[in-house]
């Protein structure tokens, strides 16, 4: 699309009071973003616009000025705008009717990927959450022939966790953010926001000088379920955006998987309750994934993986490693008694194990697999 049509439909988007259904409906009816802009009295033929919007348009002068300018932000920092009439727009949320006209990609990410798994949950994440999605996301990983994404919001807890892991597992993510390319929210998460534009995307339907809000992170989440085959909650209390990213999943016909926690936590009652009012599928592991959306595991890249792994590790940190994948979660003194070392050796070992980037150490000193 030449700069000259996006300058248009991006002024659209930019009308206040319209949201991505109305401005579908005005586009039916004008035929075009730039007739919006040029006969701005059709808009009082169309039901729910009224002379407010008109009058908006009408002044539009400011409107498309700001169009301009976001369209040389885009230029000037070499980022991707992809609008519902290119064919690099993701074909799984066009399907959806409140899609956005315009998405801002910062990164490059095939969003039309084979596998696009949506991984969200609370900010308030406790271990059990973290460690079920980074074993989840890790396993899908490493059966995967390259052609898996992870979506999520970048928001504190699980979604962050999901973008972590996948980052150390070379997989594509997806941070949907709620607010424009010219800011990000969490500051803290900068960084990682830095990662995953290189290994990834920051994607938005907001265009610049728009701050996060509550609203617009409702918003956003629509977008997580519109670009994924599925979403997956690892944990979530009764209320918050995981469970209305879930009902936006359902909503679009998506599969929707829930991991199963004590009925006395309390960052687990979300899921439960998605799996006990049948909205959710119950899954367990990375396996139940896999099975649920007939994504066969790519044999021979585990065995690569698991082949070039071992090839770098020594006998005993090979058997080291053998344990900890059995038994994820493994305190340091049964990995003693299995392996028949001492507390010192094993110590030692695990250690330049951790700075490899191969195991992690938990709470406990308790051992998992990264």
């Amino acid at each position: 699309m030449n700069d000259d049509s996006l300058r248009y439909l991006i002024g659209v988007t930019m009308i206040p009071g319209i949201g991505s259904i109305t401005a579908r409906k005005i586009l039916a009816v004008t035929g075009s973003a730039e007739t919006v802009f040029s006969e701005p009295k059709m808009l009082l033929k169309i039901p729910s616009i009224g002379k407010k919007i008109a009058s908006a348009v009408t002044s539009s002068g400011d409107i498309l000025h700001q169009a301009d300018k976001e369209i040389e932000f885009l230029r000037k920092n070499n980022f991707q705008v992809y609008t519902c009439y290119d064919k690099e727009y993701p074909w799984r949320l066009k399907e959806c009717n409140d899609a956005p006209l315009v998405l801002y990609v910062k990164g490059k990410v095939n969003l039309n990927a084979a596998k696009m798994l949506a991984v969200v949950g609370t900010r308030h994440a406790t271990a059990y959450g973290c460690e079920s999605t980074e074993k989840i996301i890790r396993d899908l990983a490493s059966g995967s022939a390259g052609d898996l994404v992870i979506v999520s919001g970048l928001a504190y807890g699980i979604d962050v966790t999901a973008h972590q892991t996948a980052l150390a597992c070379n997989v594509p993510t997806i941070a949907v953010v709620a607010h424009g390319l010219d800011t990000l929210y969490p500051a803290s998460h900068r960084h990682i926001a830095r990662k995953i534009a290189g290994q990834g995307a920051l994607v938005t339907e907001f265009p610049t000088g728009t701050q996060p809000d509550k609203a617009l992170f409702v918003r956003r989440n629509r977008i997580i379920a519109g670009l994924s085959d599925a979403v997956l909650i690892t944990e979530s209390g009764e209320k918050g955006g995981a469970l209305i990213t879930a009902e936006y999943a359902l909503s679009y016909n998506r599969e929707v998987m829930s991991l199963p926690g004590k009925t006395t936590d309390t960052y687990s009652r979300g899921c439960n309750m998605l799996i006990k009012s049948h909205k959710a599928h119950l899954v367990e592991n990375a396996a139940d994934i896999r099975n649920l959306m007939n994504w066969p595991e790519d044999q021979n890249k585990t065995t690569a993986v698991q082949q070039s792994l071992f090839s770098v590790l020594s006998p005993e940190e090979e058997k080291l490693f053998e344990c900890i994948r059995q038994q994820p979660g493994i305190y340091i003194d049964e990995l003693c008694f299995h392996t028949q070392m001492t507390a010192s050796r094993v110590s030692s070992l695990l250690l330049t194990m951790e700075l490899a980037g191969l195991v992690k150490c938990l709470p406990g000193k308790k051992y998992m697999i990264l």
